[in-house]
């Protein structure tokens, strides 16, 4: 049964909810997700349809890429959602679901590009791409 979730950005001019199921959480070592989000961006995949935004006063999206986007706050500088242009999945920043989210982490993906300041060693699996 889909648990319904909700979420924000910092400063709360972004909120939205997830009606749907939401996977485990893939923690990306990218240098977009690095750039963005500060770190490994830690992330739950859901169907687009099952994302309403309920607050979109600063929401923007940003084209990371010829084929991904990423929606952002543009007052608090929130890192809330990624998705494929014209895809039918988002991906949520699991930091910004209010708690209690009952996800764990279940891989972390472009391990190979994490930065040299860290180490992974939670034991869970390490792909070199998604």
């Amino acid at each position: 049964m889909p648990v319904h979730r909700t979420g924000s950005c910092l400063c709360r001019s972004v909120s939205y909810e997830v009606t749907g199921d939401l996977d485990a959480i893939d923690a990306c070592h990218c240098s977009m997700c690095a750039k963005t989000s500060g770190n490994y961006a830690a992330m739950a995949r859901c169907a687009s349809a099952d994302v309403k935004i309920l607050n979109d006063e600063t929401l923007r999206w940003y084209r990371s890429s010829d084929t991904s986007e990423r929606g952002f706050c543009a007052r608090c500088g929130g890192n809330l959602f990624w998705r494929n242009v014209g895809g039918n999945e988002t991906y949520v920043t699991a930091g910004t679901l209010d708690p209690p989210t009952g996800l764990k982490i279940k891989a972390h993906i472009f391990a190979t590009s994490k930065s040299d300041y860290y180490d992974i060693t939670d034991g869970l699996p390490q792909k070199h791409e998604w």
